[in-house]
């Protein structure tokens, strides 16, 4: 994705998600296979100890497979539902500077996307997306369980 549709697209969560942009929280990078979110540990965004604060490590983390999987329904045309349906976390390290989570398994995302639309039943995958900071060490480790189910034609 270009710098400018970056751009734009973090300008915008500022209605799509405000809470998650004013905590600092921006798209990185964004391709067919992978998307890559950042947040920096400032005074918004803090908890009492110093470091990053729990729940905005998570829209962090969230965001790359969500937003990625949300392209990926996009694309193929079709009106499918999505849904975070479970979440688990575990934190290894005090996150403190820029924190960058990854999701680079975008073909897992096209397969239950076309899963959805053949069984037209609902598909369930969980994807993890790792916190990692400046130094190149994991400060915290997230699965999330996404469901997705093709809309009924009415």
């Amino acid at each position: 994705m270009s710098k400018f549709k970056l751009f734009f697209r973090n300008q915008m969560s500022f209605f799509w998600l405000p809470s998650a942009w004013f905590c600092g929280v921006r798209v990185d990078s964004l391709n067919n296979n992978s998307c890559t979110v950042r947040v920096k540990h400032n005074f918004l965004n803090k908890n009492p100890f110093n470091s990053l604060f729990w729940a905005v490590q998570g829209m962090a983390a969230e965001m790359p497979a969500g937003l990625l999987l949300q392209e990926k329904i996009k694309s193929s045309g079709h009106s499918i539902a999505m849904l975070l349906i479970g979440s688990n976390s575990n934190f290894t390290k005090k996150a403190v500077g820029k924190i960058l989570f990854t999701y680079d398994k975008g073909k897992d995302l096209d397969k239950l996307v076309n899963d959805a639309v053949v069984t037209k039943q609902a598909q369930t995958i969980i994807v993890k997306t790792n916190g990692i900071d400046e130094k190149g060490d994991v400060v915290s480790e997230f699965s999330f369980e996404w469901s997705i189910k093709l809309r009924s034609k009415k």
